[in-house]
């Protein structure tokens, strides 16, 4: 049985067909996202998760232990907290600092006060920095503070 060799067009769709296949895998390999960068979208939903939910005792797991070594939170800093319940937390502006190993993001979280039926909102700054030993994102400038407003 005598096979027909393949046209000149067949073997430049072929070619074409194999360079898109290897453009394409370059692409995705570029688009991988290290460590620091994929963990730090679960680390701030997380966290957007329990500051919804007024999880405060949960939210000061996120922040640094060299943060707490210089500030440490005081019971009276958590019975404040306690006494607001989250009903809104918008994210109005992010950034990325020191080569993926910073991240900035200003939040306006809406504060409901139990005690005095009365809802606030204050502007939350809160920096993020990748630890490279322990592999994960902690929260470098406190919980959110009732008493500041905007």
């Amino acid at each position: 049985m005598h096979r027909k060799s393949p046209t000149r067009r067949q073997r430049l769709r072929g070619t074409v067909a194999t360079l898109a296949a290897l453009a394409l895998t370059a692409l995705l390999a570029a688009c991988t996202p290290n460590p620091a960068e994929k963990s730090l979208g679960e680390t701030l939903k997380q966290y957007e998760t329990i500051i919804r939910w007024s999880q405060w005792d949960a939210a000061a797991d996120f922040l640094a232990p060299e943060y707490l070594l210089e500030n440490p939170i005081t019971r009276l800093d958590m019975d404040r907290l306690r006494l607001f319940k989250v009903t809104s937390y918008t994210l109005r502006s992010t950034g990325i600092f020191d080569n993926g190993l910073t991240a900035r993001q200003e939040v306006e979280i809406r504060l409901f006060n139990k005690r005095q039926g009365i809802e606030r909102a204050i502007i939350d700054e809160q920096e993020w920095r990748w630890d490279e030993t322990r592999e994960r994102w902690f929260l470098h400038s406190g919980l959110p503070d009732p008493t500041h407003r905007y």
